[in-house]
């Protein structure tokens, strides 16, 4: 009795199976469309869209076909228009939300994204996914919002990425474009194929005027977690870069790899590859000129958790043929995403000196190419920045050397300071003086005919280690980038003497990374090499220091301002000089309309006349009567002064006219 009821309830179980079976393959259609008109409705109300399609049908249980297809932004241009796409998916994993795209076939793809003026007809992509708000509640994120989970974030991309690309099929007629106002770009695909997870296309892009063709290949493999593009032709120029950051970026092939590790659901490994060869780049933040870079390669190791993104020490980074492994990582410390820990390293134990010189790219350090040298270096970096605790701040940057010589200078004489060379000035970029430094030149003051006075009350405003220091001063940098940081600008730079001496000798004056790279690069070869010693250099810095309108040198600064020789400047005087060097520029600001120095600078000169107690070069008795109104200006400088104060009272005069 029993095994009778179990084969009737089996035979039940059976039929009913077959019989839903049958009714879900013969109400397949009607099921997709009930499913894709419910999406599609939530998708229209959340983002204001309006989605439409001419017909969507199932044939089998795996293999869904679309026509017509267009998705309109509410009163915004056509975003999508898509003309026919058939793909290979499971049903029962698509009403789940698994989709897993096996074969796809497509064609007449159309993707147009406008922007004229503020408006844009992606705005919604903007918009955070699981509310329905508008592009203006948006605009104003809450705490909420602002909470991310890095790992997830990027599980869910990878798995979006993995899932709808396929492993065979084919797409025709694909066309993206992108305008905003008159400029605009169009990548057309006129046939991408896949197979079996391979893919290769031509990708015909145009810009403005600009029309470029690029040859592409590579794998997608979602079962084992694996990407591979590469793209070559020669003299690529990537699009849209120059519009937006005012860049230019070329390059003759880049290949990029990346495998996902397994995760345990917290977090996420990624490792692969990037390698460019022929890139040149060029932005006036890094360079007045081309960079060129024959080779570079990254091997990466990232290490991705809810709070913090990681680049392993593993990674490796080939500049040409200098080879480092770097460590970076980004820490979100407080919910509000308003505190982040920074953290960057770079250990490269010894190595052959040439590898980092041969290997500067070229229009980056003019003034280096084709330097040769000898023997080896070794370089260790670190900034530790919590932007919670910025005086907590560390930073460490030294280049060791070990039997290093320099074999021959490149383009730039990096030793011509310790004889007589010509010297220009410049202001706002152009040449407005130029003179020899040496005997040659009437105007030029001997150190040993320099008070010493002078010469330490400049040292202890500007650089009071000069004569014990390499060039550089750590905690003068670090400080300076705390304050920078705190400032939200470069609101101090940390510069040595040496540094301000090589800026104005060597470099140009365009405020950039290549510059100050640059610069480092040369006040260590100086200073190791010593190839101008501290007393010249000391002497050269202050017969080319801008003291005040087209005012060079301490000669024709004591005789600016008071109407004298350096050797019969008085201790006041000195000082007061010495103030002048980091804002020559604003030295009339510390006058009165009299002419006379405001009060406000009497805490300066008791500063600097304490330090040259300390060092000798004055007595205690010579400090304490220290007095602002023994700086009396005579000559050119008063003249400058009264002439500005007559012009000002009469632009006030008019101004109230007016």
């Amino acid at each position: 009795m029993i095994k009778t009821k179990i084969r009737i309830a089996a035979s039940v179980s059976v039929s009913l199976l077959l019989l839903t079976s049958a009714i879900l393959y013969l109400c397949r259609g009607s099921l997709l469309q009930h499913v894709a008109d419910r999406r599609i409705d939530r998708l229209e109300q959340r983002y204001k869209l309006n989605i439409a399609y001419d017909k969507l049908t199932m044939n089998g249980l795996n293999t869904i076909s679309l026509c017509g297809l267009t998705v309109v932004p509410e009163h915004r241009d056509t975003l999508l228009h898509l003309h026919s796409l058939e793909v290979s998916i499971s049903l029962w994993e698509l009403l789940w939300g698994d989709i897993n795209v096996r074969n796809v076939q497509m064609d007449g793809l159309k993707l147009n994204f406008m922007k004229q003026g503020s408006t844009a007809n992606y705005d919604f992509l903007f918009l955070p996914p699981h509310t329905a708000q508008s592009v203006e509640e948006a605009s104003s994120p809450t705490k909420e919002h602002l909470s991310t989970d890095y790992a997830r974030h990027i599980h869910a991309i990878l798995n979006l990425l993995f899932g709808l690309l396929p492993g065979d099929g084919n797409l025709t007629h694909l066309c993206i474009s992108e305008r905003k106002d008159n400029n605009f770009v169009t990548l057309h695909i006129p046939e991408f194929r896949i197979d079996k997870y391979h893919f290769r296309s031509e990708i015909s892009i145009t810009e403005d005027t600009l029309t470029q063709r690029w040859n592409t290949e590579g794998e997608i493999n979602p079962t084992d977690r694996r990407l591979r593009v590469s793209i070559h032709a020669p003299r690529l120029t990537v699009p849209y870069i120059h519009r937006r950051f005012g860049a230019e970026v070329q390059f003759d092939s880049l290949k990029f790899s990346l495998f996902q590790e397994k995760t345990d659901g917290k977090s996420s490994s990624l490792t692969g590859q990037s390698e460019v060869s022929g890139l040149q780049v060029y932005h006036n933040r890094l360079s007045p000129t081309y960079i060129n870079l024959d080779h570079g390669k990254l091997d990466f190791h990232l290490n991705i958790t809810p709070q913090a993104m990681e680049l392993d020490s593993t990674s490796l980074v080939r500049f040409n043929t200098l080879i480092f492994h770097p460590y970076f990582k980004a820490e979100r410390t407080q919910a509000d995403n308003r505190g982040w820990h920074f953290t960057a390293s770079v250990h490269k134990p010894w190595f052959p000196a040439e590898e980092l010189f041969s290997s500067l790219p070229k229009g980056l350090f003019g003034n280096l190419e084709g330097i040769r040298v000898s023997g080896q270096l070794a370089y260790q970096f670190l900034l530790d920045v919590d932007f919670s605790q910025l005086d907590s701040l560390k930073l460490k940057s030294e280049l060791k050397e070990k039997d290093f010589r320099i074999l021959s200078y490149g383009k730039a004489d990096l030793g011509k300071m310790s004889e007589e060379f010509e010297y220009t000035a410049y202001e706002n970029g152009e040449p407005v003086r130029t003179f020899r430094i040496g005997p040659s030149w009437e105007h030029f003051t001997p150190l040993d005919s320099i008070p010493q006075r002078l010469q330490m009350s400049v040292m202890q405003s500007e650089d009071g280690a000069f004569f014990y220091h390499k060039g550089f001063l750590p905690d003068a940098m670090r400080e300076a980038l705390i304050y920078d940081l705190q400032e939200h600008r470069f609101a101090r730079g940390g510069s040595t003497i040496s540094m301000q001496l090589i800026k104005n000798v060597f470099l140009n004056r365009n405020k950039n990374i290549a510059r100050k790279i640059e610069e480092a690069l040369i006040v260590w070869l100086i200073e190791t090499e010593r190839l101008t010693s501290k007393e010249r250099m000391l002497e050269v810095y202050l017969n080319i220091a801008e003291w005040g309108p087209m005012v060079y040198g301490i000669q024709e600064a004591a005789d600016f301002y008071f109407d004298k020789r350096p050797s019969q400047l008085n201790l006041e005087e000195c000082i007061f000089l010495a103030s002048i060097i980091p804002k020559p520029k604003h030295w009339r600001n510390s006058f009165t309309e009299e002419g006379m120095l405001k009060e406000k600078q009497e805490g300066y000169f008791r500063l600097i006349a304490e330090r040259l107690v300390k060092k000798g070069i004055i007595s205690e008795e010579e400090a304490a009567h220290v007095n602002i109104k023994n700086i009396v200006l005579k000559g050119n400088a008063r003249n400058f002064i009264l002439e500005c104060y007559k012009l000002e009272i009469k632009f006030q005069a008019f101004q109230k006219e007016a």
